[in-house]
């Protein structure tokens, strides 16, 4: 039977995958080449398919089909798992060469590499040039020496985040934790899936859940993958015997929660018993630093609390695409929630030079070409001085779009819980999808994979996911975010054989009212939690002046943190401090165009909540060169709830109301409480 190339192999699985005709940009886009070399590669692909019964079907104006009889498709899929590629795409042979010096005890001569990839000794030569500034990025060295070989040379701890990194832009969830063997005939693939330890992924995953921890249930989904790659990733490192050498590489802070010290000793025994290996005392320290990592990653567990600089961001381009649209945005705060949450995470990926990957981005280009001319333009507006990809428009895209097919919530018969790989703008696009096709679906909420491989069946009807799941293919259904007039159909056939037939629940007509009075249970005490915290906060609000004559930042800071002692607010101030000096090394506290500074920060040195205003005798330097006369201090704990977080949120977002700023600058402590007290209110009547 005839070969085909990996290039070949993407083109076919993509017309495989189509349930409609597809164009020749749509793939050149999903594959990386030109329109021309997709039309040359479809003369070969032809030749393959007559082996296997099947036509391309072309129609002018409309794309390229698949056509050909079911058996013809399935042996065809059975062909492609089974076949080896003759070629590597360039992409391919990168990561194949990463993993192999990431992974080799000593050099690698370029002969080796070059014939495992079939390809020649320059063209591996060439790779190399390209890789090497993405090496560097990790603080590791791409070492190459006539006779010699090559290596990556560096720190263990940095060669782990590379590996991290390598997974993150070429592996999606699915690949990690879900039965689709997509890929599966790659040895690229199989190579990554190896050195990033999948093997041991889920003892590690179940392990992890089994300890029971509040933080790790509370985690963003993204940054719940990073860890948990983090971890299998240095479980696969300790299986070559590449261990952290001293306590100082392992990297654990002094202004660490020591606490994660004994829960990382607790962690490492029960995995031990299950992988029937010791761990050493620095690697206990980085597992500590790991989970130090991913509790200090999601300061607002949702919502961007405290972050000015975003919070304007968000504001700027949400205005911006209300110019255009005349669409009200403004007033749909899961928008601005949505985008908080999202954008944070993004640019900081864009600005590590992340690959961005956006498996929607064909289809949301076709179908909201009009709101992704719109965001793409908004986002030039507002001057990022970043180069914003296409794929993270597309996200972007997705939520603007969720925002527009918002709906009031109808009365509904099946409970659906949502799991989405792409974050939080493929599910809210999709519930709002589902609300307006099939209001006959209630969409209880939406969920991460982990939660879901271990929801009781009896809290929902139907799982929906984007993403396959570790779990029996009966258990859940899955479709594509942007769900097609084809899937809808799938969707309802599902619901009518297998959800409404092995459900003998109350579903099929009114809702239990069992469930209802919980429901409305929790609205009540999500409300009053609001409204407490709201309460507390204003009643804790202080205004200070403050002689910080002669004082630098550091010891201005430090008295402010002295005027807290006896209120119960502050536990470790000196750790509170240093916490506060590096946010402000990292990013300016100064909020744009005023001569007011929001220092914030959640730590488990702090006992609760609070806000607390000072205004200086003499002017601080922020950002370089930007006098600051007032300063606006927020703590809160690490561990807070989720109504206590939205509070914080609004509070910080008003912060880009120039009436606000000015009575902080300016006016009573009386009359800045009674403005916070107005707004909040009418943040809490909205939220009703």
């Amino acid at each position: 039977m005839r070969k085909i190339t990996a290039r070949q192999r993407q083109m076919i699985s993509l017309l495989l995958e189509a349930n409609e005709e597809i164009t020749a940009a749509e793939i050149a886009g999903s594959t990386g080449v030109s329109v021309r070399t997709v039309h040359r590669e479809m003369e070969d692909i032809e030749k393959v398919l007559q082996d296997f019964g099947l036509d391309l079907i072309r129609k002018s104006g409309k794309g390229i089909q698949l056509s050909g009889s079911e058996s013809g498709l399935t042996e065809l899929r059975l062909f492609l798992l089974e076949e080896k590629p003759v070629e590597y795409s360039g992409e391919d042979r990168k990561v194949y060469e990463l993993c192999s010096l990431l992974e080799a005890e000593e050099p690698v001569k370029l002969f080796a590499l070059a014939h495992s990839l079939k390809v020649t000794v320059a063209t591996v030569s060439y790779d190399l040039d390209e890789l090497e500034p993405w090496v560097r990025k990790f603080g590791l060295q791409l070492v190459r020496r006539r006779g010699y070989g090559v290596e990556i040379t560096g720190g263990e701890m940095d060669k782990r985040r590379a590996i991290g990194r390598l997974a993150a832009e070429h592996l999606d969830q699915s690949d990690l934790v879900g039965h689709n063997l997509q890929g599966e005939g790659n040895p690229v693939f199989k190579m990554l899936l190896s050195t990033v330890g999948k093997s041991n992924l889920m003892d590690v995953e179940n392990t992890l859940w089994d300890m029971e921890w509040n933080w790790t249930a509370e985690l963003p989904e993204i940054v719940y993958m990073e860890l948990l790659l983090g971890l299998s990733v240095a479980v696969r490192r300790l299986e070559l015997g590449r261990g952290i050498s001293n306590a100082e590489e392992a990297g654990y802070s002094r202004l660490s929660d020591h606490c994660n010290i004994a829960d990382a000793e607790d962690f490492v025994r029960r995995l031990g018993e299950t992988l029937e290996f010791q761990f050493h005392r620095t690697e206990i320290l980085y597992i500590a630093g790991l989970f130090d990592l991913a509790q200090d990653s999601f300061s607002s567990a949702g919502y961007a609390y405290g972050d000015i600089e975003l919070m304007e961001i968000v504001y700027r381009l949400t205005e911006s695409v209300i110019k255009r649209t005349g669409i009200p945005f403004q007033t749909d705060r899961s928008l601005r929630e949505g985008l908080l949450e999202h954008i944070d995470p993004a640019l900081k990926r864009i600005r590590e030079g992340t690959r961005i990957r956006n498996p929607l981005l064909v289809p949301i280009r076709r179908d909201y070409e009009y709101l992704f001319t719109i965001v793409r333009a908004a986002v030039e507006d507002i001057q990022l001085e970043l180069e914003i990809p296409d794929e993270e428009i597309g996200f972007l895209v997705m939520h603007f779009g969720a925002s527009v097919e918002r709906l009031n919530q109808l009365r509904r018969n099946v409970r659906a819980i949502l799991v989405c790989a792409s974050g939080l703008s493929s599910s809210r696009l999709l519930a709002t999808r589902l609300t307006k096709e099939m209001p006959q679906i209630e969409i209880l909420r939406n969920i991460s994979w982990y939660e879901a491989a271990r929801l009781p069946q009896e809290d929902y009807d139907l799982i929906i996911s984007t993403i396959d799941l570790p779990l029996d293919k009966d258990r859940y259904i899955k479709i594509s975010p942007l769900l097609t007039g084809e899937e809808i159909e799938k969707l309802l056939n599902y619901i009518q054989n297998t959800t409404l037939k092995e459900r003998n629940t109350p579903t099929a007509g009114e809702p239990d009212p069992t469930v209802r009075e919980e429901a409305s249970m929790d609205r009540l005490k999500s409300y009053k939690g609001i409204l407490d915290e709201i309460v507390r906060l204003l009643e804790r609000f202080q205004f200070h002046p403050l002689d910080n004559s002669g004082m630098s930042l550091s010891r201005t800071l430090a008295a402010m943190l002295d005027l807290l002692n006896g209120s119960g607010v502050v536990g470790d101030a000196e750790i509170l401090l240093e916490r506060l000096l590096e946010r402000e090394r990292m990013a300016s506290q100064v909020i744009p165009d005023t001569g007011l500074a929001l220092f914030h920060t959640r730590s488990s040195h702090v006992l609760m909540s609070s806000i607390t205003l000072y205004r200086l005798r003499e002017p601080v330097l922020l950002g370089g060169d930007t006098e600051v006369r007032v300063i606006l201090l927020m703590l809160a704990p690490r561990k807070l709830s989720k109504e206590s977080l939205e509070v914080l949120s609004e509070i910080s977002a008003l912060l880009l109301n120039s009436e606000l700023v000015r009575l902080l600058e300016e006016r009573s402590e009386l009359e800045i409480r009674g403005y916070l007290s107005s707004e909040l209110l009418r943040f809490f009547e909205n939220k009703m």
